[in-house]
């Protein structure tokens, strides 16, 4: 009988733990905004909020390049943000431009958005504290070990001695 991993690799995932620790942590953050009554927001909008909140009216290249996200990624999370009610869109500059701007419906909830990301941010730190090694320290190291070879060059070279891939 053929071993199962061999016939699924999905079956084996170092950081699969890492995506689910996130994905629950954002279930708990989506909680706190569920009772404390504001529907419909997920938490991956919030930053995108409070910057528009901070710096004005954007462009989604602006808004993109702002959070480190890319301007694909940005056009999908604020078609979704507009469609929840958090964002709209007003002319920009010129006649051919256009602005990401928050609703009124965001703007009376901005301040609370605020206190909610320091809070988690605190809770973040308080977390970090009770670990030997938190994971701001791995993702630095991560970020110094990819520096001196790129996850694509790490990658290639496994797929190199995979006879399977050549």
């Amino acid at each position: 009988m053929a071993d199962p991993q061999a016939l699924d690799p999905t079956q084996q995932s170092l950081w699969r733990p890492l995506r689910l620790l996130q994905a629950s942590m954002d279930a708990d953050i989506a909680q706190i905004y569920s009772e404390g009554q504001i529907e419909g927001l997920k938490p991956s909008f919030v930053m995108e909020l409070l910057r528009l909140n901070a710096c004005g009216p954007m462009t989604i290249t602006e808004l993109a390049e702002s959070v480190g996200r890319t301007h694909s990624a940005l056009s999908q999370k604020v078609a979704a943000m507009r469609a929840a009610g958090w964002v709209e869109t007003i002319a920009g500059d010129d006649a051919r431009s256009k602005k990401v701007t928050l609703t009124d419906n965001a703007r009376s909830i901005i301040g609370r958005l605020a206190a909610e990301w320091r809070a988690t941010e605190a809770a973040v730190a308080d977390l970090e504290a009770e670990l030997p090694y938190p994971l701001s320290r791995v993702v630095a190291d991560i970020e110094q070990a990819l520096e001196r070879k790129s996850f694509h060059d790490r990658i290639a070279e496994k797929l190199a001695e995979d006879p399977a891939w050549g």
